[in-house]
């Protein structure tokens, strides 16, 4: 084990003794700093160290060369007072930080993972792709933190991008760094998402149908060349359904003597049941079968559900002269009529199928001539007309 004082002069005319693969210089000065020579001419700066757990490790400094004796002894001092005051491995913090991914990494495995339990991936895959690989793909886990996140996000705001849209993006973003944590990924220890304070979203839309709108429409859907859309659209009023829920109604869940309607996967993944009023079931009855078909509003040409019924949609919205319509608007509207006919929330939040009473809250809406009602009773009861019943 030939020892020498490492000096610049010395390593510039340092050689690998003759017959061996290479030979190590350690310096009598710094305890583990080593110039390593070999062979082939090349040389590097190590140090050798014990860790807390006694075991033997050797940390690559640097090339002869490549830094300065200065430089490689400097760093050897630092690593040493680490070891020796603190307990550090910096081989094994090497080695943890080349372990570190990038997010594209993280993100092919959300991908993967969202399609373990998600019945339609797509949404989950298209932000990743849209939106979080373009800005943060190429960066390592480590490298990506709380400000630079909560920058990005404000920016996204400012861009012109829906709130709710940037709210689905934080959530994303959020649930990558969790599956992360959960995996015990090298070089996150935190979420960089977690904290960042959200603006307030109201994306609550006060859009309701008088019963003249709802004529009107209903008479639209009437000579809609989708000849499934008058069966459809009143059915949307009717049971306050989703139109995904009512695209994919099956025959064999509807029971028409009870009056109810079986789904048996709902948006929060539990089957519920609808009921079915009399004007439902009237259109149930006048609806077409077709032999060997098991959907109740197939599309006539394929046998199967509509893709989407949008541009339909859209000519007869425009027909009854009702702009910017959703067909999301016609649940609402359901639970508006329920409302003012004086049924109680819990009861629309079942028929809707809600899993919370503030779901329910969102659809259920008073009109103005409701509260205007609501108040004038109210003032009449203060002025004691009619007269409070004695107990």
């Amino acid at each position: 084990m030939p020892k020498a004082h490492l000096t610049h002069a010395f390593c510039l005319t340092a050689q690998c003794e003759p017959g061996k693969r290479r030979t190590d210089f350690w310096d009598t000065v710094l305890k583990g700093f080593v110039l390593s020579c070999r062979s082939s001419g090349g040389r590097t700066f190590t140090l050798r160290y014990q860790n807390a757990a006694g075991e033997q490790k050797t940390l690559k400094i640097g090339g002869h060369g490549e830094i300065t004796i200065a430089q490689a002894r400097k760093a050897a001092e630092e690593h040493r007072a680490n070891v020796l005051l603190n307990g550090g491995d910096p081989v094994a913090t090497k080695a943890e930080k080349k372990a570190v991914v990038t997010y594209a990494a993280l993100a092919s495995e959300h991908e993967a993972y969202a399609r373990t339990y998600q019945k339609s991936p797509a949404n989950t895959e298209s932000i990743i792709r849209l939106h979080l690989l373009p800005r943060w793909g190429k960066l390592r886990l480590d490298a990506i933190n709380q400000p630079a996140v909560a920058k990005w996000l404000a920016e996204l705001g400012a861009s012109g991008l829906a709130p709710a849209t940037v709210e689905k993006i934080r959530v994303l973003f959020y649930r990558s760094f969790e599956l992360a944590i959960r995996s015990n990924m090298p070089g996150v220890t935190r979420n960089p998402v977690k904290g960042i304070p959200r603006p307030p979203i109201n994306n609550a839309r006060e859009r309701y149908l008088t019963t003249e709108e709802a004529k009107r429409l209903l008479r639209a859907c009437e000579a809609s060349l989708n000849p499934q859309l008058k069966y459809l659209i009143p059915m949307l009023l009717y049971t306050g359904a989703r139109v995904s829920e009512l695209r994919l109604a099956e025959w064999k869940h509807i029971d028409l003597e009870k009056q109810q309607w079986l789904i048996p996967v709902r948006k929060n993944g539990a089957p519920r049941k609808v009921a079915l009023s009399t004007a439902a079931v009237a259109i149930l009855n006048a609806a077409p079968r077709f032999d060997k078909c098991p959907y109740v509003f197939p599309n006539p040409k394929t046998g199967k559900p509509f893709v989407t019924i949008k541009h339909a949609w859209q000519t007869v919205r425009d027909e009854a002269k009702l702009p910017g319509l959703r067909l999301h608007d016609l649940r609402h509207a359901c639970a508006t009529f329920l409302t003012q006919s004086g049924v109680d929330l819990l009861t629309i939040g079942r028929q809707l199928g809600h899993k919370d009473y503030k779901s329910t809250l969102r659809y259920a809406h008073s009109t103005h001539d409701t509260l205007l009602a609501a108040v004038e009773a109210g003032t009449k009861r203060m002025q004691g007309y009619p007269p409070t019943p004695r107990l």
